[in-house]
Formats: C-alpha cells, structure tokens, sequence
C-alpha cells in the first residue's frame, strides 16, 4: 500500500506540473493510466514531476557522495551526523539515506518510457526528448544507487499494482546495474534531437549525459575491470561534451552565485527556485546564524552571515583540508569561509567554517538556501579527462593546468603542473579534484574510485582490507519492506 500511494501521490505531481487549471484536475482516485496519459501536456508534466523526485533526493546524493570522506567532522551544533564522519555505519543509523526516494526517482521514468512512446505529440523531436530525459535520469540514478550500495533490484518498468510478483524481488549483481546504466545512456543519445541545453541547465541533455557516460566507464574501468577500453569509450564521450556550449568561467567564485545559475561551465544542476515550493538544501547544514554567532568575531564576518533566527552548523571542513589549500589559490575563498573568535588580545581560535558555495539567495533580512546543487560541470569534466588520460598512460599535463590556471590566476607560474609517473600523477589530480570540487558531493565517490578511501581518510586508515566499508549498510526500514533483499555483507 505504501508504494501505491508513492505511486498515486507521484502522478499526482506530475499532473499538477503541466499547465492546466487547477480545477480541472481529477481527484486521486480516477487519476490512472486510462485518463491521464494522452496529450503532450501530459508527458510534460510528468517530466516536471520525475525532476522533483530527483529534487527529493538531492540530499541524499550530497551526503552519499562526500560525507564520508576526510572533508567534514562534527559542527557546532552537535554531533547529528558523527556516524557518517566516524564512518561507524549500521542499518539503524537515521541519518543514512534508503533508496526508497531514488526507486521513487526511476519509477517516473519507468513511467515516461513505458506511456511516452503512445502518445501523438506535435513534434517528434519534443517526444524524443521527453524520452531521452526518461532514459538519462534512470541512469544516472542507478549510477548513485550501485556505487552507494552494490547489488540492486532492477526496476524498468513501473510499479502500478501492489501484487508480490511485482513489488518483491531480488538483488541483481552489480555488473547487471551497470550493463542497464550503459544501455539507458547510449538509448538517451539517440534520442537527443541536438546538443542544447534547456534554460538553467537543470535538465538532462546529450552534453549532460556524455558526462555521465564519461563518469560510469572511468568508474567501471577503475572498479569492474574495464580496463583500456572503459577509459577509451570515457575520452570519447568527453570529447562530445566538448562540443557543447561549454566552457571555463574566468573567476572561480562566480559560478555558485545565485544570480548566475546555469552559466557556461554548468552541464547539470539540480534546480532550487524562491516561490517554487523547494525546501532549504544541505547548504543550510554548513552554516551558524543569527542566536548561534558569537559576539567576539570581526565585523566582516558578521556582515557576511547576517541574520536569519537560526542555525545548523552540522559540517565543518576538517584542518585536514582547510590546511592543504594555499592562500594563493582563489578556490579556497570562494569555496568556505573560516570564523574565528578572538580574545581579550586579539588572539584568534577557529571556531567553524560556512559554505561559500551554497550561501543561496538573501531577501528581506532571510537568507533562503535555494542554491542549485550542481551534479556535473566542466571543470569536473576537464578532471575526469586528465584521469582518463593517465590511465591510458597519456599525458595529462594541458588539462590539470587549464584548471590550476584559473585558479592561482596572477600566482599560476608557481603552480605549475608537471607530469610525473603514473601515481604520482593520479594523486595530482584526486587533489586537484579536492580543491575544485569541494562541496560538490564528489569527494567519497573520488576517493573510492581511485583507490585512497583506507589511505586518505584518516579513521579508515586502520580499518584497510575491510572493503565492506565501501559500500553503504542497507537501512533497516529498507530490509522490513523487501522480504528478499538481504543486508550487505559486514552490516549483519
């Protein structure tokens, strides 16, 4: 029953998304597949909706994809998540996110792919897209989904009735997962009808989606042995990314402003809008505000906080990275802010740091965290091909300095990138990685697939050789809905 009514309330959504009168919408319970899908609005708001869900979820992929790595530890506000940073895991932890949002997720798009293709609409080229997008979001949520916890029950085709033939199955192995996720993306880009982008570059497009195939054969060549021919298909795929309308920003800190979302080097966000019913992102977690900030700091960090009534002050960026950023480099600034409190003689003790990147929009005295949380970039991109490049025993040297070129700016000659041997190289650019990508949610995804998760990650370092600790515990509400899925190893 629980799933009926995801169901019943998702296609609610979706219906609510096309442009109709509000009154001429049908009550839940006749809302079925007989009276809604028919019409092009129909499939448009369905998409709309598909992207909530994703939007839904976007917490989760934030805390999946760094909470576990060396970047973060325990705020002033408690210790909420110390689980996560301690990296002591169970199935009970309520912090941990299921995958009930994300199979939520890809039932709208099971939904869009089975319905969309019978529908007339008034250009093929919209319906290819529609479905294009369909395909895209189910493989980039099943890329979360196996890099987060393995095995998966694969779901192509949408859950519309609660019998157990249905709704109870098992895990497929992972390399099933990923033979889907590469079908779905190769699917989406022959459908594109071209290499635009939608306005605010929140919606999946061929550019988005050759960044993700490039993401999925870098990890599939790193971690299921894909080898030489994984990393080749990645180079390939960037290289159409490229031909997109893509480039770098000239100054690092104006990609995460408000005012400038779906810029240039923006390939794929999720979209947080004022007035649009989206709640705070997990910005809100890096900040102190108003009662939390104490009266011994400087003034430009007070004016810079500025007063809402609350606070979190959940994460704080470890000394561990705070320290490996020198001065010189612009990403550092634009990235967080240090605050420290300063005693009778001026002498000063770190107290917290606040995201830079996630500082949202300020109206009315209220600061509104509604920053769009950004899934792929091309910088990311520019770092996944010097990756791709070394792997291939290629140089990378033009594409790690591209980066470090903006980012030191007037400072660049003194951080030069060389080329080393193949190692040394690959922990350039996973620091390079770090550096530009901070808050990203990328950080534990990076880690994992460069191997440094037991070197790099310092209450790990003890535990190598435990590679259970790769993979998320199963939530333990997850285990009492489905009878055949069994808890990952190490987690019993």
């Amino acid at each position: 029953m629980k799933k009926l009514r995801l169901i019943l309330f998702t296609l609610l959504v979706c219906f609510c998304g096309a442009s109709c009168d509000v009154l001429d919408v049908a009550p839940v319970s006749v809302i079925t597949t007989n009276s809604f899908w028919k019409t092009q609005e129909d499939a448009e708001g369905a998409l709309n909706g598909m992207y909530v869900n994703l939007r839904n979820v976007s917490g989760a992929i934030y805390t999946l994809g760094e909470q576990r790595s060396e970047v973060f530890e325990g705020g002033i506000y408690g210790s909420g998540r110390n689980d996560l940073f301690l990296n002591e895991l169970s199935g009970d932890q309520p912090h941990h996110p299921d995958w009930s949002g994300f199979y939520a997720t890809i039932n709208s798009a099971n939904l869009i792919i089975k319905y969309v293709p019978g529908i007339t609409f008034k250009s093929e080229a919209v319906k290819n897209s529609i479905l294009a997008q369909a395909y895209s979001m189910r493989a980039y949520t099943y890329f979360v989904m196996t890099r987060t916890w393995g095995d998966l029950i694969i779901r192509t085709e949408p859950t519309e009735t609660s019998g157990a033939e249905v709704t109870i199955k098992e895990r497929a192995p992972q390399a099933e997962v990923f033979a889907l996720i590469k079908s779905d993306i190769e699917m989406a880009l022959t459908l594109f009808p071209d290499n635009n982008f939608a306005a605010g570059r929140s919606k999946w497009s061929r550019a988005a989606v050759n960044t993700l195939k490039a993401d999925v054969h870098l990890w599939t060549g790193k971690r299921m042995n894909g080898g030489a021919a994984d990393f080749t298909k990645a180079l390939a795929a960037i290289a159409e990314v490229e031909k997109a309308d893509v480039s770098l920003l000239p100054n690092y800190a104006d990609l995460f402003e408000y005012a400038n979302k779906g810029n240039k080097e923006t390939i794929m966000t999720i979209r947080y809008q004022d007035l649009d019913g989206a709640s705070n992102n997990q910005f809100w977690l890096h900040w102190i505000i108003d009662s939390a900030i104490p009266a011994n700091i400087d003034a430009a960090t007070k004016a810079l906080i500025q007063p809402v009534g609350g606070g979190q002050g959940l994460l704080v960026v470890t000394s561990l990275v705070r320290n490996q950023f020198t001065e010189d480099d612009t990403r550092k600034k634009a990235s967080f802010h240090e605050i420290f409190t300063y005693d009778a003689e001026g002498k000063p003790t770190f107290y917290t740091t606040l995201s830079m990147k996630g500082r949202g929009l300020l109206t009315g005295g209220t600061r509104l965290f509604l920053s769009d949380i950004v899934l792929y970039r091309y910088a990311d991109v520019i770092l996944l091909k010097a990756e791709a490049k070394n792997a291939l025993d290629q140089d990378p040297t033009e594409e790690i300095n591209k980066v470090r070129q903006r980012a030191y700016g007037a400072n660049y000659s003194k951080h030069v990138f060389v080329k080393g041997a193949k190692q040394a190289n690959d922990d350039a650019i996973l620091k390079e990685r770090l550096f530009e990508l901070l808050y990203e949610g990328k950080r534990w995804w990076d880690l994992v697939r460069f191997g440094q998760v037991f070197d790099l990650v310092p209450n790990l370092k003890a535990r190598k050789g435990q590679d259970h600790l790769l993979l998320f515990p199963i939530a333990n509400t997850v285990l009492s809905l489905e009878p055949k899925v069994k808890q990952n190893p190490g987690y019993n």
